[in-house]
């Protein structure tokens, strides 16, 4: 699938890992490739060895024209909800970047609130290098963090999971109750909160 572009200098691509864990912010990232500069490989970070991101992720803020990571808060996604939360840090994303683009592609069925032309493009991440380069740098800092986490909370395996609700993420919620990063407003974690009342 050829994805149209428009014909304008600065494009950037928006896109954000963390929907769905139970755990942690929503990262967006926002990207403007630099033409002079390609980069090999971009695709849905999700097809990359963990190895293949981490190097990747470098080498796009070493080459993109300029890039912005932005984020809401667990706070935030527990008072917006996970879609709005979501829209605001893309908005955050975009509005960070040191180039104003002229263009914005957004990775997904929605847009956020942009000042710029914007076209939401489905599984772009596969289809729109600028999108991919986004998926990666969100992805690659989204995990950081929940490295970070892990060393933090060592009982609560952040490192293997992610933070997404896997049955080892439940269990050591059963266990030990819920940290101050988990999210308040998703139903798994209100059950343990109920359940530990």
């Amino acid at each position: 699938m050829q994805i149209e572009r428009p014909d304008v200098q600065y494009i950037a691509g928006v896109d954000e890992v963390g929907r769905g864990p139970l755990v942690g912010d929503v990262v967006t990232a926002a990207v403007i490739l630099d033409p002079n500069k390609p980069i090999a490989g971009l695709t849905d970070s999700k097809k990359l060895s963990e190895k293949k991101r981490i190097a990747l992720a470098q080498e796009i803020k070493e080459k993109a024209l300029c890039y912005h990571i932005a984020r809401a808060t667990v706070a935030e996604i527990d008072e917006l909800n996970i879609l709005y939360a979501t829209m605001l840090a893309m908005t955050r994303a975009v509005e960070g970047l040191e180039v104003q683009p002229q263009h914005v592609f957004v990775d997904g069925n929605r847009l956020p609130k942009l000042n710029v032309a914007a076209t939401a493009v489905v599984k772009g991440d596969s289809l729109v290098a600028e999108i991919s380069a986004a998926s990666i740098l969100a992805k690659v800092t989204r995990d950081n963090e929940m490295l970070a986490l892990d060393a933090e909370y060592p009982e609560f395996g952040f490192a293997g999971h992610k933070g997404y609700p896997t049955k080892a993420h439940f269990a050591a919620l059963e266990a030990h109750g819920v940290t101050p990063h988990h999210r308040t407003s998703f139903k798994p974690v209100q059950r343990i909160i109920a359940g530990k009342e």
